[in-house]
């Protein structure tokens, strides 16, 4: 059985991909950092409803803990599926924002990138086969204001999925990025209004997680295995 890790997998987004790899047939690592609790709640669903998952924690934006803990997995055997999707928003207008909220946004979001997947990738080209997929925004592509550093942080994902699709196309890998734009979510709820969805979102709703989900699963499927180095937008004819 291929083993799945999921950062960010206690998130709304994270969880609908956690449980559509698990229903395909993967072990799945539900990951979070502070929120340990919704990550084993996500992986117990999992396995009620027969599936294979686990809970994991620990801070992605900390390079020796990370690296601590992907030890301690690949102690059973490669991980050929990742999906980062973990990633934080601090939002203020750069006149105005502090060094520590560029700082935290681009530590979790892009380094966190690279402690993850950097310690993997070996592993993972031992087995000749692989699926990266990088959890981006409609943001990276069209920049949106308060958020230079989320922007920032995930145009710099689009970046490195092209490069190591390079990098990993002849081991049998393939690495991609998806880029959604506004999907039902508590923290979207929290910023987008349903009058605000109709005027910006052309089919004039906001996405679902699970179609976020089905696209991550249909990506790190055979069926998928041309497809590398590519931004797939999912944002409802938004661009």
């Amino acid at each position: 059985m291929k083993r799945a890790l999921v950062t960010g997998g206690s998130g709304s987004i994270g969880a609908a991909i956690c449980r559509k790899l698990a229903a395909d047939g993967y072990y799945v690592y539900v990951h979070a950092h502070s929120h340990l609790a919704q990550a084993e709640a996500v992986a117990t669903e999992i396995v009620a409803a027969g599936g294979c998952a686990s809970a994991i924690s620990f801070d992605i934006g900390d390079a020796e803990t990370t690296a601590t803990a992907l030890l301690a997995m690949l102690a059973d055997g490669p991980l050929q599926i990742l999906v980062n999707n973990a990633g934080i928003h601090d939002d203020a207008v750069m006149p105005g924002m502090k060094a520590e909220q560029w700082t935290r946004v681009i530590d979790t979001t892009l380094n966190g990138f690279f402690h993850v997947t950097q310690p993997l990738l070996m592993p993972m080209i031992s087995t000749r086969w692989g699926r990266i997929v990088n959890i981006s925004s409609v943001a990276a592509i069209t920049g949106n204001r308060g958020q230079t550093n989320y922007a920032a942080a995930k145009a710099g994902l689009h970046g490195a999925t092209k490069s190591l699709a390079l990098e990993l196309a002849s081991r049998g890998i393939t690495v991609n990025a998806i880029a959604p734009g506004i999907i039902s979510s508590a923290m979207s709820a929290d910023v987008f209004s349903k009058e605000m969805i109709v005027d910006l979102v052309p089919m004039k709703r906001a996405g679902k997680p699970e179609e976020v989900a089905d696209l991550v699963g249909f990506i790190v499927s055979e069926k998928a295995a041309y497809i590398s180095g590519q931004i797939i937008s999912i944002n409802g004819a938004m661009i």
